[in-house]
């Protein structure tokens, strides 16, 4: 149902007073409301009155159910296993309790990675509307195999091969991955510790992911299995500012570690900033050089005075912006926010180091964004935040420096905040802000990449070279074993583990690989600063060798819970659902703060 007003209350979530679907808590004030309104003697009644008769007809006693599905309830049944497009639905957390959010998607990868302590929002419409499996980092597993003289490289995913299932029992999640014209089978088990009653165990920032490689077929196999993780540390603040990441290779006794971390390059390292270029400020009447597409974007930059009334100040530089609400045709709110269109820039060069703007509108990613193309490639994208009034944005572009390069507005969203506003874009090599300390930026920390029980044939490779993977991984041409250093923007700095296997018929190895990550310095207002399990460790590393030494007991101890949970006489499905809940506490809506303090949003 949608509601279009004119004036200062739109009941439209462009006006910034609410969406089409009443929040809960505007429901619950409503409601209230109406309560204290029927027994005010002077206040009509907002409805009603209402008799038995009237529930019966809305919520009737006999929901004519099949009494084979009502039977069906209470068998035991079997475990439920998720196959082809059902996989791209699952996003499991398997991080530990209070460790931020990573999920286990259908296809055994890793995604959304809301460790960062950047208040990702996961929001209630996602109910209707599943989040896309995405990450914000390079991050996978690979398979490489000798079969009849050549070689067979298989992603660990979806994509590489042609069957694959997903069988979750929280806390742990299994995928299998098969492919007929191969004599492999392989099967993952994704988990990070989760013991009743045994806080610290269950709260290790860092997910195990542990391969078995089968060899199916009639003559003896050999095979690589390798894993990359990409140094994101810094992964918004880099933006902003100069970033020198770095990785190095540390071996141990119970485990072989890709350790990554970043630290503010020293002096001199970057040349003085050069004079800023304004790329447009959009203080005319028309597009100029921009190409308009449909007719969300109307004629022109908007001029403040032209801004309807219900949306504020948009917070433009000078006197006109582009917002594709104001500029839109329509009668009222719900005409305006359904146009379409785009807006694209004539082609420029890349020629500074960063490219700020002010953006606004909506926050539906891929529908109403400013995008960076390159190559006709989308390469950067920013969404605005729901809120009609502009924000300072920015892109480190430097990998792309010399490359020639178009900005598009996209508003391709037809509901509430389906519109997008910006204005004042700006290449400079100065970042948005000065920079403080950058150990004090919330994205300041660690990750790693520990493969376990070392052998003597593995190969740790501390940058890889080369864009494509898997490809890269298995080539031989990373930079071996020593510390690589690589600034922010120019290019990914991804570090490798590989673990090779020679496997006789009916045979099988296990690999077990470790992601950590300690990223100490969360931020919730009015909140003690800082993350609890920054008091047990000092870095991912120290997660990954404290995990590495403890592995066998912590899986065992984890796959007992398991297990008791499902032997049980109640039926799989039941089961199932209700101890799903349970993964809320590795998820970004719990945290555990310095002090040991429990906190969670609401929901």
């Amino acid at each position: 149902m949608r509601t279009s007003r004119t004036g200062g209350s739109c009941g439209e979530a462009s006006c910034g007073c609410g969406g089409g679907v009443l929040a809960r808590r505007e429901f619950l004030k409503w409601a209230g409301l109406t309560a204290a309104g029927l027994g005010a003697g002077g206040l009509p009644v907002a409805a009603g009155p209402f008799t038995r008769k009237d529930f019966d007809s809305l919520v009737p006693a006999d929901k004519k159910l099949s009494p084979e599905w009502v039977r069906a309830l209470f068998e035991r049944g079997q475990p439920t296993v998720y196959r082809g497009k059902e996989l791209e639905k699952i996003g499991m957390p398997v991080g530990g309790i209070c460790a931020g959010q990573v999920y286990l998607g259908g296809d055994g990868r890793l995604w959304h990675w809301d460790v960062f302590n950047q208040a990702i929002a996961t929001g209630a419409e996602h109910y209707a509307r599943p989040m896309r499996v995405a990450s914000p980092l390079e991050q996978g597993f690979a398979l490489r195999l000798r079969v009849d003289g050549r070689d067979e490289v298989r992603v660990m995913g979806a994509g590489g091969w042609s069957a694959v299932s997903f069988c979750g029992q929280y806390p742990v999640g299994q995928v299998a991955y098969r492919q007929q014209d191969l004599p492999v089978e392989v099967d993952l088990e994704a988990f990070s510790p989760f013991i009743p009653l045994n806080v610290e165990d269950s709260s290790f920032p860092a997910t195990v992911m542990r391969f078995t490689v089968r060899n199916r077929g009639t003559q003896r196999l050999e095979a690589e299995l390798g894993g990359w993780l990409e140094n994101a540390v810094c992964l918004k603040s880099a933006a902003d500012r100069p970033v020198l990441r770095w990785n190095r290779v540390v071996r141990g006794g119970t485990a072989t570690i890709i350790e990554c971390g970043a630290a503010e390059p020293p002096a001199g390292m970057e040349a003085g900033p050069r004079e800023d270029i304004v790329f447009d400020d959009f203080e005319r009447a028309d597009y100029g050089g921009w190409k308009a597409e449909g007719t969300a974007f109307g004629r022109g930059p908007v001029r403040r005075e032209e801004v309807p009334d219900y949306q504020g100040d948009l917070g433009v530089n000078g006197e006109r912006g582009v917002n594709s609400h104001a500029a839109a045709p329509g009668r009222d709110v719900g005409e305006k926010d359904a146009q379409s269109g785009t807006l694209t820039s004539a082609p420029f060069v890349i020629e500074r180091h960063y490219i700020h703007f002010l953006i606004g509108g909506g926050s539906h990613q891929g529908r109403t964004c400013l995008n960076l193309l390159v190559d006709g490639q989308v390469v950067r994208t920013a969404t605005g935040a729901n809120a009609n009034r502009m924000r300072r944005q920015s892109w480190d572009v430097r990998a792309w420096a010399g490359r020639k390069a178009q900005l598009q507005a996209v508003d391709a969203e037809r509901g509430g905040w389906g519109n997008i506003g910006f204005d004042d874009i700006r290449f400079s090599d100065r970042p948005v802000r000065p920079p403080g300390a950058l150990a004090e930026e919330a994205d300041f920390g660690t990750m790693a990449l520990a493969l376990l029980e070392p052998q003597s044939g593995d190969e740790a490779i501390s940058g890889l070279a080369g864009e494509r993977l898997p490809e890269t991984l298995f080539s031989g041409q990373g930079v071996g074993e020593a510390e690589t250093r690589v600034m922010a923007g120019e290019r990914a700095l991804r570090g490798a583990l590989i673990r090779r296997m020679k496997l006789e018929p009916g045979q099988s190895a296990s690999a077990t690989f470790v992601i950590a990550w300690h990223f100490p310095n969360l931020r919730i207002e009015r909140l003690p600063r800082g993350r609890h399990y920054a008091t047990q460790f000092g870095s991912a590393r120290a997660v990954a060798e404290t995990l590495a030494g403890r592995c066998e007991d912590l899986r065992r101890q984890t796959l007992l819970w398991r297990d008791t949970w499902y032997d049980s006489t109640l039926p799989h499905w039941f089961l199932e659902r209700t101890l799903a809940n349970a993964s809320i506490l590795a998820s970004s809506t719990c945290h555990r703060l310095t002090g040991g303090r429990f906190w969670a949003w609401e929901g």
